[in-house]
């Protein structure tokens, strides 16, 4: 009894948790098409860079949803079907790594969130962005700090970026199996960084970050 009344109580926590992050959709209740938006793969010296969006239905209950990095990579690869599943529409950009070298790296995540929105069955009436005002986009939009842990949509854009980008840098771990794409998806680990200066820059390094690390073969 004592075990059943702690996993309910854990529940209604976590619904709890959820009803908060649910704040800023409800601000737009007035709203057919809300569109959650953020991106992953900024950071790496490898691989492309993923923007995630996504439109759930009202009052859509999926529970454990957070920040991507906050969450197990199980319970990211949980999340990543059940989204998929919820959602009225979801769809996901990429700029790969010639891309980022040719326009910097946050000229790519701007086009990669483009890509991602233009991507949707709906056009949104408002986007929820993770910390950013996407240029060039007509659609009304709200720059929330933080927002992947405080919005359910961003947090469902977050879980799809991330999920599909780490399932792409498996992909790659196979054509490029010396870099040990796999573990750290392109992050400059140090089994990373030694491994680019032993056998230099594959196809999918991004030039312009790896200069102090390795110079060009």
């Amino acid at each position: 009894m004592a075990a059943r009344k702690r996993a309910e109580e854990k529940l209604e926590a976590e619904r709890a948790r959820l009803e908060a992050m649910r704040e800023f959709e409800r601000q737009y209740d007035l709203c057919t098409y809300i569109c959650g938006v953020d991106e992953a793969g900024r950071g790496p010296l490898a691989g492309p860079v993923a923007a995630g969006a996504v439109i759930l239905p009202k009052e859509c209950e999926i529970l454990y949803l957070n920040d991507s990095k906050k969450l197990s990579e199980k319970r990211r690869e949980e999340l990543f079907v059940e989204i998929q599943e919820k959602a009225l529409s979801f769809s996901v950009g990429l700029c790969d790594a010639q891309r980022i070298d040719e326009i910097n790296i946050l000229q790519a995540t701007y086009e990669a969130m483009r890509k991602a929105i233009a991507g949707l069955k709906f056009v949104p009436e408002v986007l929820l962005n993770d910390a950013v005002i996407i240029p060039e986009l007509e659609i009304s939009q709200v720059k929330i700090i933080k927002g992947d842990a405080k919005s359910v949509s961003i947090a469902a854009a977050s879980v799809l970026a991330k999920v599909t980008r780490d399932h792409m840098m498996q992909e790659y771990d196979k054509q490029y199996p010396e870099y040990g794409f796999a573990a750290h998806k392109g992050y400059g680990t140090a089994a990373h960084i030694k491994a680019l200066k032993e056998h230099g820059p594959c196809p999918i390094h991004r030039r312009s970050f790896i200069g102090k690390f390795v110079s060009e073969r």
